[in-house]
């Protein structure tokens, strides 16, 4: 049976041209470029809680880098290097060989490069700490919106939750359009490039990990704004159409797995941020307005007040 350190090698160890000093010794040593600073972020995905103990493994190791660089996305900055930390009940070779090499194909895309980390036996358990670059003062903040601000997203939302309830058996769906969703579970692409492009247009953004209403109200608290929702404009994809508007909107406003960016940015850069939109390949659309009033109000498109009562994900309190 092969030991740790024969799993590290073979399949995560490769050469490093970022890092001064990556796997292989007591810790990883990064140097910032000039004028930039280091945005890390971390997460963890746990079998049972964020995924199936038997979903496929590359898609696995595509997602658990992809949440990470969702939220340099959300910052505008750009990826360096990750750490993975791997907890294993097993050493399945064949496993490991198909879950590094989705994890790679994505870090390849994004060239961040694997710098080190930890692996143990254990529940199956990923964590990754991604590392970004971002010039002093450019980061995009939660707590930098503005009243007056438009608020964006891009992309569609809902699609990952619909999903989701499709293989938990909580709605009957048209198995034609689970496939597209599915993948947007399971591999959702994470809005590097657009997070980049729109860091100087944007006062503030967020990943949707956890759904919109959720997410956009850290942006409120933490600016201590408001804002209004137009949920006849919020996108959504394909296989919502046909479905009932209560669900449509459970899983827009509360679904989360969505991985889009929300972002807020003055009215006068509508034109440039649609500019940007279309060089980076990504759809954006104009959901709200940021406002002084606290609060997140609904309405439908003639300004009429909507209620909801669904909440966005949260570990402790959801159950």
């Amino acid at each position: 049976m092969p030991s740790e350190f024969d799993l590290i090698t073979r399949f995560f160890a490769r050469p490093t041209s970022l890092a001064n000093l990556g796997i292989g010794d007591d810790c990883a040593l990064l140097t910032p470029g000039a004028g930039m600073q280091m945005a890390i972020s971390c997460d963890m995905l746990v079998s049972g809680t964020h995924f199936f103990a038997d979903t496929d493994p590359q898609q696995l190791g595509h997602k658990s880098l992809a949440v990470n660089l969702s939220d340099l996305a959300a910052m505008g900055a750009k990826p360096v290097a990750f750490t993975l930390a791997l907890s294993l009940p097993s050493s399945d070779e064949k496993w490991l060989q198909s879950f590094s090499e989705g994890l790679f194909a994505l870090a390849d895309k994004h060239h961040c490069e694997l710098i080190g980390g930890d692996t143990t036996r254990g529940p199956l358990n990923i964590c990754i700490t991604v590392f970004g670059e971002v010039p002093v003062n450019d980061a995009m903040q939660r707590n930098h919106a503005k009243a007056g601000d438009d608020i964006w997203v891009s992309g569609t939302l809902g699609d990952a939750r619909a999903a989701l309830a499709f293989l938990k058996g909580e709605a009957s769906l048209d198995p034609n359009m689970v496939k597209p969703a599915l993948t947007r579970l399971q591999m959702p692409q994470p809005r590097v490039e657009l997070g980049m492009a729109i860091r100087k247009l944007a006062h503030a953004a967020i990943d949707l990990s956890d759904g919109l209403i959720g997410d956009l109200s850290h942006i409120l608290n933490r600016s201590q704004v408001g804002a209004t929702l137009n949920i006849d404009a919020l996108p959504y994809g394909q296989i919502l159409q046909n479905q009932t508007r209560d669900f449509q909107l459970q899983c827009i406003l509360a679904g989360g797995d969505d991985y889009e960016l929300c972002f807020t940015a003055p009215s006068s850069s509508r034109n440039h941020i649609l500019d940007v939109a279309r060089q980076t390949e990504t759809a954006v659309t104009l959901i709200g307005a940021i406002e002084k009033t606290p609060g997140l109000r609904l309405v439908n498109a003639k300004g009429e007040a909507q209620a909801f009562s669904g909440k966005s994900f949260d570990h402790f309190a959801n159950k």
